[in-house]
């Protein structure tokens, strides 16, 4: 019995190690405080050492307090990218740059929003949108977190349709615009990530602030961007969003019906799917941080996004999470084989954008 028991110990310990916590670890986008990435600073180490997958940049914290985040302008951010990338790694550098609201690099000049885009034409739109990647690609941003792909179906929408961030009510529009804001990121090597999968624009709710629940509302409808756009994009965003006809246990995000079955197998989308920060209130406030990890891995989801925004004393480390996710594959609870899976889709992106 003991021998069958140091046996058992063995295959585990064995079948852990096949998993490094660098492919562990570049399954994880974080935010993080701090305006210098060099050799003595926390999160060039994150990277160059304990291989951070990729971080999300901001001007300043969305609670408006203390200095800013990340950067100043552009020679501090240029300096801050430089110095991630300095090490020989090849950590995705992500920011939200849709235009409008939500524009986190706003220097030389601003992008309108999408609902203004789509009046201007696609002429307009393509010279717009090329301004904006060029802006990145000049910072050396190489992911942003856009374009919007919600469909405008619900006027009282306080997330999507009240700041304009859908380029309208009808899909075709959607598509075409969505289209125009990929090609013009792609032409400066800067990827994209369609938003929100399954489709945030027939809800009331703000997931940032608790649960969502869209399934008296959503349309099969919003799907229609997601299947004309899967082999343009090269992530797509998963939502908090819960729709009991498409899983009536889990949210999207945590749903291997959704990721997997849906997103994966139905539409026949290949590339990298990337949470929605995993931090936000629709599922921090129902789940552990041990289970959304868990359960984000299990769905089907490549890059588990933490964006760190709340308080800088109570940021989620990657140590932390390694050490978390080391857990959940000596357990049982998650498999090897989809961090591998993972990994393959992860770096197939990086090795494109370097």
């Amino acid at each position: 019995m003991k021998k069958a028991l140091l046996l058992t110990t063995i295959s585990v310990a064995v079948l852990s190690a096949s998993v490094s916590n660098k492919e562990i670890a570049n399954m994880f986008m974080l935010g993080f405080y701090g305006t210098k990435a060099t050799p003595n600073t926390k999160i060039y180490n994150d990277i160059c050492k304990s291989g951070l997958g990729g971080v999300i940049v901001f001007k300043k914290s969305p609670i408006k307090r203390g200095a800013a985040k990340n950067f100043t302008d552009a020679k501090s951010l240029k300096s801050l990218i430089a110095g991630l990338k300095s090490c020989g790694a090849k950590p995705l550098i992500a920011v939200d740059q849709e235009g409008g609201l939500v524009q986190r690099i706003k220097l030389t000049r601003s992008y309108p929003k999408a609902s203004v885009v789509a009046k201007s034409g696609l002429g307009s739109a393509k010279s717009i949108y090329t301004q904006m990647a060029k802006e990145l690609k000049s910072l050396g941003v190489n992911f942003n977190l856009a374009p919007v792909a919600d469909i405008a179906l619900n006027p009282k929408n306080r997330v999507i349709v009240k700041w304009g961030r859908s380029y309208g009510s009808n899909y075709k529009n959607v598509i075409s615009y969505d289209k125009a804001f990929i090609n013009a990121m792609h032409s400066y090597n800067i990827a994209t990530s369609l938003k929100h999968f399954p489709g945030h624009g027939s809800s009331l709710g703000d997931t940032h602030k608790g649960f969502v629940d869209v399934t008296k509302l959503w349309k099969k409808v919003e799907l229609k961007p997601y299947m004309a756009l899967k082999n343009s994009t090269d992530t797509v965003m998963v939502a908090h969003i819960f729709n009991k006809n498409l899983d009536a246990t889990y949210p999207a995000s945590l749903s291997k019906r959704i990721v997997t079955n849906l997103l994966r197998g139905k539409i026949g989308f290949n590339g990298v799917v990337i949470s929605d920060d995993l931090q936000m209130g629709a599922i921090a406030k129902h789940y552990t941080l041990k289970q959304r990890v868990m359960r984000s891995i299990n769905a089907g989801v490549d890059i588990m996004l933490f964006a760190n925004q709340l308080n800088a004393k109570s940021n989620i480390s990657i140590q932390r999470l390694t050490k978390i996710v080391r857990e959940l594959i000596n357990s049982g609870k998650v498999s090897e084989q989809a961090i591998k899976a993972a990994n393959i889709r992860i770096n197939r992106l990086k090795n494109r954008l370097y």
